[in-house]
């Protein structure tokens, strides 16, 4: 959104009304900015969106599956950025196998006072298909999500490096 990219955000009301009168804040060694993002809450959602970048907790995938059916048409891309794998098959029994791409996320972050506060430089973002395919879609998402402002980029592995990173998070947390 930073960088004038076609961004909605899809937010529970009390987060709506916080961005109304605060903003998004980061604070971040890479820079602290506000912006003013565009947003929807559940029963605003009005087409489908080109792709879902879902960023959960597993404990509301659920209700976040509830809230965002609106936004998922017969060609959009669902890119879940949870911990874990088991996520992958709720998405798959409740959207088909052609929404799901694959999604890594890592950063540190943690929310404070509603400001979103990046604890380290470290900000990678990875996705691609789940068969391995680079297909025309993910090319395009590729192409959005180049000079953006973070580092992004297309796998051809994604399904390994999301089994990757729930191996060694579970392996600190033991």
């Amino acid at each position: 959104a930073q960088a004038g990219r076609d961004v909605t955000f899809l937010v529970r009301p009390a987060r709506a009304e916080q961005l109304r009168t605060k903003g998004l804040q980061i604070v971040s060694p890479h820079g602290d900015v506000t912006i003013t993002p565009q947003f929807v809450t559940a029963g605003e959602i009005g087409s489908p969106f080109d792709a879902v970048l879902l960023t959960v907790k597993a404990f509301a995938l659920n209700a976040a599956l509830d809230d965002m059916t609106p936004a998922v048409g017969p060609d959009t891309m669902i890119l879940p950025v949870l911990n874990g794998m088991k996520h992958v098959d709720t998405l798959v029994a409740r959207f088909g196998d052609r929404a799901v791409a694959g999604c890594v996320c890592r950063v540190a972050t943690i929310v404070d006072h509603g400001r979103i506060v990046q604890l380290t430089k470290l900000q990678d973002l990875a996705y691609g298909e789940m068969d391995r395919s680079v297909s025309p879609r993910i090319e395009q998402l590729d192409a959005f999500m180049q000079g953006a402002g973070f580092d992004a980029r297309l796998s051809t592995d994604i399904a390994r490096e999301m089994w990757e990173k729930w191996v060694l998070l579970a392996a600190m947390g033991g």
